[in-house]
């Protein structure tokens, strides 16, 4: 499959020429096909009744409409391109597939609420001492701790929060007491409230 493109000039400045500025390819559209025409052509094809292949199209075409949109290729140019470039045929590449949601779908859209969610995918930049400070908090009311209840209490991603409570219990500071699948983490006497002379169980 082809696809129909022609180069447009770079948004250049004034000290440049039109034949020094660089060009980029764009998509053309290839044009529309008719409802009625795809319905036809789906029908040529296929075993389907027209009405079939309306009422298949038709609830697709809704759905996608809804959830979706469109899919659009976008190109690049491999290097500079200038008007005076030669075989610019071959100074282009698929860049990638861009999708333009429906008009319909992001007027649904608006007004649309947002919550946050209860993991980040970053981390916070917090020092160890600010780690200890956080512990400290929610051991006061907690006897127990996992990996996602740390993840929360610090805004750490998982790989982060695992970094860290490796090197917590390498430090003494917390204890796996549930198993090494399925860590349960306890905070060693000494640390975060916990009296230097309890007993750490499971």
């Amino acid at each position: 499959m082809a696809i129909l493109y022609d180069w447009y000039e770079n948004p250049g400045t004034n000290e440049e020429t039109p034949e020094e500025r660089g060009l980029h390819p764009r998509p053309l559209l290839n044009g529309k096909v008719t409802m009625r025409q795809l319905y036809n052509r789906v029908h040529a094809r296929s075993s389907l009744t027209v009405g079939a292949v309306m009422n298949a199209i038709d609830c697709l075409t809704q759905i996608c409409g809804e959830e979706l949109g469109y899919f659009a290729p976008t190109l690049e140019a491999t290097q500079k391109v200038t008007r005076s470039t030669p075989n610019k045929h071959l100074k282009l590449r698929l860049k990638s597939i861009s999708f333009r949601p429906d008009v319909r779908l992001k007027q649904a859209m608006t007004g649309v609420s947002a919550i946050r969610s209860k993991y980040t995918r970053h981390s916070l930049k917090l020092s160890e001492v600010e780690i200890d400070m956080k512990l400290k908090e929610y051991f006061a009311d907690h006897d127990m701790l996992i990996r996602s209840d740390f993840q929360e209490l610090c805004g750490m991603a998982r790989t982060t929060a695992n970094v860290h409570l490796k090197r917590l219990q390498q430090e003494g500071k917390l204890k796996n007491v549930g198993k090494p699948t399925q860590p349960i983490y306890r905070a060693m006497p000494g640390y975060y409230g916990v009296s230097r002379d309890a007993k750490t169980g499971r």
